[in-house]
């Protein structure tokens, strides 16, 4: 299905979460002022039933679920991940 968001998709940001898939990267943008955004590496999409959730391992080394609010993290494709 098309977007009519269609040249945000290059941006990378999360207008469609389908567009993300394992082993692409996400960046977190900061809740306040001067703090440094956060990055990682998505490993599962979470699919719910009103929202979708990413497992993530931060490049601190830990991992998580996020779930992200619209306009607060972008996706950076990576050409060879899969959809979980």
């Amino acid at each position: 299905m098309a977007s009519r968001f269609a040249d945000a998709g290059r941006l990378g940001y999360l207008w469609d979460e389908m567009n993300a898939k394992a082993g692409d990267r996400i960046v977190v943008e900061s809740e306040a002022v001067g703090q440094p955004v956060r990055e990682g590496e998505i490993l599962e999409i979470i699919e719910g039933e009103v929202s979708v959730g990413y497992r993530v391992r931060w490049v601190d080394g830990h991992e998580s679920v996020f779930t992200p609010v619209a306009g607060s993290a972008r996706v950076i494709p990576t050409g060879s991940g899969s959809r979980a």
